[in-house]
């Protein structure tokens, strides 16, 4: 899997609605699997199974 961009557009309980940034299509993850401190409105960078906060 390619390298991808989202933003979190929303957060529901113990998930996050991510948006990417390039296709805008919506993606519903848990918030186990993000970086703590991910709030809406943060920049996420996906990468060999892993979601990074972007500065």
């Amino acid at each position: 899997m390619e390298p991808k961009d989202y933003t979190v557009s929303k957060i529901q309980g113990e998930y996050a609605i991510l948006k990417d940034i390039v296709s805008g299509e919506e993606l519903f993850i848990a918030m186990a699997l993000l970086p703590l401190g991910v709030d809406v409105g943060s920049r996420l960078h996906y990468e060999m199974l892993e979601y990074t906060l972007v500065g």
